[in-house]
């Protein structure tokens, strides 16, 4: 991964444009990494790879069990009305 300080990323944004389309690049301030920079594509990847990862937990959750907000207020108020 290219790095950047961010003045430099500032003066020759341009080049960070045409760059950033082939790899992300680290943009540091004062010598520490403060930022990544990456295109829609890598962008729109990890968005991809998120929902997936949320997908795979909610699939686990239904197999293990877990019931949804309208299921588990139903239960409440059905093992509520049960004590009385």
């Amino acid at each position: 991964m290219k790095a950047l300080n961010a003045k430099q990323a500032q003066i020759e944004f341009q080049s960070l444009l045409n760059t950033v389309q082939q790899e992300p690049i680290l943009i540091q301030q004062r010598g520490k990494p403060v930022a990544v920079v990456i295109s829609l594509a890598g962008f729109e990847q990890l968005q991809a790879l998120e929902d997936s990862y949320w997908m795979a937990q909610a699939q686990q959750a239904l197999q293990e069990g877990l019931i949804g907000t309208p299921a588990s207020e139903q239960l409440l108020k059905e093992l509520l009305n049960a004590e009385d």
